[in-house]
């Protein structure tokens, strides 16, 4: 793998941003945008085929910018190559490490390399399976030489650990140790006073609760009944015709999802492109981020590592 080199055949030296004084390459933001457009698009095409199989290969202990005690998944001969391959392993978490701040990735405890094939899901994150308020970040390392969709990836994967993790959703025991019973995640949506994104009970100022209340209330109950259809079919066609009818609020036609892909999908948006004039409520979103100073800090510090691993 190399992860040396300009990705863009523009101007791929970092300037500062006139307006927030951040150093910026929109050369490279403009391309990992494009790249992530032109992947949606193409997805949205088999959204309801039938998912490939998930294999984990080896799973890493998490300790700050360190993984340690690699746990090794029993593989079919073909996928040994990948799962041995350590340098490959180390290169996709060094380039996690530097592009988000280890002070950011504080609830992250494994880390762990999968395929699905190629061109599929890149990478996720989620719950431990030992402990809900720590969590796991899982990368396709058949997908990991695409160096555009990885970094627009990687940073949509954080967005969901900086909205859904400990110190902003408060993590559902009940739910947590019974992730089939609808009863039990019904009656803890119930008991929430604001927005349940299912690992639990928002807290009242966190990101997604106030990001729910501005850009959600109004339309969650229409998206609520598509997300009650249980023919893949019928959900897809209907969520599809949700999102068009909606175009001007979601930045992708992936945000449509849910509220937690929605504000993850607006925070990579907000990290990788200039400040919009607000001119849409997809654009409003976008400036959500802004009001908190400690995101602005954040983006800064996001943009200057991207820019800095694609001179």
């Amino acid at each position: 793998m190399m992860w040396k080199g300009c990705v863009s055949t523009g101007n791929c030296v970092p300037t500062p941003d006139p307006t927030s004084g951040a150093l910026t390459c929109p050369a490279t933001t403009d391309r990992i945008l494009e790249a992530a457009t032109q992947f949606y698009e193409e997805d949205s095409d088999e959204a309801n085929s039938e998912e490939p199989e998930q294999i984990y290969l080896v799973t890493y202990n998490v300790n700050g910018d360190r993984i340690s005690a690699p746990y090794y998944e029993e593989v079919p001969a073909d996928l040994a190559g990948f799962q041995e391959d350590i340098l490959a392993h180390k290169e996709i978490w060094e380039y996690y490490t530097t592009l988000i701040p280890s002070e950011e990735r504080s609830s992250l405890a494994e880390y762990s390399i999968i395929t699905d094939g190629e061109g599929n899901l890149l990478a996720a994150v989620a719950q431990t399976y030992y402990d809900p308020a720590l969590w796991a970040l899982e990368v396709d390392i058949r997908d990991s030489d695409d160096k555009l969709n990885l970094t627009y990836t990687l940073i949509h994967e954080y967005a969901h650990l900086l909205t859904l993790g400990p110190g902003q959703v408060t993590p559902s025991e009940a739910v947590f140790n019974n992730p089939d019973d609808d009863d039990i995640y019904f009656e803890e949506l119930s008991a929430c006073p604001d927005y349940f994104p299912g690992e639990g009970c928002s807290q009242p100022d966190s990101y997604i609760n106030a990001f729910f209340e501005a850009f959600w209330t109004d339309i969650h109950e229409e998206w609520q009944d598509i997300n009650l259809i249980e023919d893949d079919d019928t959900y897809y066609e209907a969520l599809d015709d949700f999102y068009f009818k909606y175009e001007d609020r979601f930045v992708t036609d992936y945000a449509v999802t849910n509220p937690e892909e929605d504000i993850a999908e607006a925070f990579t948006f907000f990290v990788l492109s200039p400040r919009p004039k607000g001119d849409t409520i997809a654009e409003n979103k976008t400036l959500f981020f802004y009001k908190y100073t400690e995101l602005v800090q954040l983006r800064d510090e996001i943009l200057r590592s991207v820019c800095q691993l694609n001179q």
